[in-house]
């Protein structure tokens, strides 16, 4: 006997012999019917295909169950790191998740937050391109749906910010490669992709002048995310150009690390803290991959389950007070020290 292919919840009522309103009530919340109607239409749907289209049933609700996620290049592990936090919580909130990636598209960023505002999402939590963003398009978004935005601040722009303190994580670092070597340049991009990066370097140039010490900044050519490669290339170019004063790299980031670690494999240099080491390396995010680089990869760590905590949190709130907050909410969270065999 052949399933029967149901095609609208109309159908469905019909041959389950409930009203429509009734099945659209169950298929919002199973427990809000009555036991014998739920056991029914239950019976119904084991034997037909049918699925509601649950943007459709959210559509026709004044506060839909749909929670935006979009994150600027979700091929990034750490992107994904951060999404697959929030997306758990927020299914543990009751919510559905509808998570997208910019793949570091500022066009493609506006037509996401264009296609969640299609499907009158409750909230959004939104980890922006940064520089490349169209500000005034996030800022408009923001101002009609309950957003959070994650990692990336644009200043001014929406009510929150949930993220990782880049000044003092920097610092940290900073103090411990004085503290236990040569004081180190800093390794970056020169058009990076995240504003991050720049809060790093001025964090880098001040605690270096605090010490007493002379900043030393080499940048890396290149744009977009290909981090590994820039850093691979401007790494090479820096080690055989003998352009470090020092023997110890702090790159802005764990990517950027990663490729220079691959390029001074690759010119022979012995890379770590230990006796007959010529240089240490060591970067920021404590990246997916970061632990398991040749060596291991010395780093500062976001503290991804507070900023994904306090962001659903936040967007809950937001979501259930249906208010705009009176006045701009930063929340930062320190970085941790992660000492590893590279520096």
């Amino acid at each position: 006997m052949s399933t029967p292919k149901i095609r609208n919840m109309e159908e469905f009522a019909a041959l389950s012999g409930i009203s429509r309103p009734t099945v659209s009530k169950y298929f919002n919340d199973p427990e809000s019917v009555r036991p014998s109607t739920r056991e029914k239409i239950e019976r119904t749907l084991e034997q037909c295909d049918y699925r509601p289209n649950i943007f459709a049933v959210n559509q026709n609700r004044k506060l839909t169950k749909n929670v935006g996620i979009v994150v600027p290049y979700l091929a990034d592990p750490f992107f994904a790191e951060l999404a697959r936090r929030v997306e758990t919580l927020v299914i543990a909130e009751g919510f559905r998740p509808i998570l997208l990636s910019s793949h570091g598209d500022p066009a493609l960023e506006v037509e996401n937050l264009e296609s969640l505002r299609a499907i009158k999402p409750a909230g959004v939590l939104l980890a922006p391109l940064g520089r490349a963003s169209d500000h005034a398009a996030i800022e408009r978004f923001c101002a009609d749906v309950p957003t959070v935005n994650f990692d990336s601040n644009i200043e001014g722009v929406g009510d929150v910010f949930v993220g990782h303190n880049n000044a003092q994580a920097t610092t940290v670092m900073v103090d411990y490669l004085v503290r236990s070597g040569e004081p180190p340049v800093f390794f970056e991009m020169r058009t990076p992709p995240n504003p991050n990066a720049n809060k790093r370097r001025i964090a880098y140039v001040a605690t270096m002048e605090r010490l007493g010490l002379e900043p030393q900044v080499i940048q890396a050519e290149g744009e977009g995310w290909e981090l590994e490669e820039i850093g691979y290339r401007g790494g090479r170019r820096a080690l055989q150009d003998r352009r470090l004063a020092t023997n110890t790299v702090f790159c802005s980031n764990d990517r950027l690390a990663i490729g220079f670690l691959a390029a001074a494999y690759e010119l022979e240099m012995k890379v770590g803290h230990a006796e007959g080491c010529e240089l240490r390396v060591a970067g920021h995010d404590n990246h997916p991959f970061s632990r398991f680089t040749c060596p291991m990869l010395t780093t500062i760590s976001h503290n991804y389950s507070a900023i994904a905590a306090k962001s659903v949190e936040t967007v809950m709130h937001m979501i259930e007070s249906g208010e705009r907050l009176a006045e701009r909410q930063i929340t930062q969270f320190d970085g941790e020290l992660i000492m590893r065999a590279s520096a």
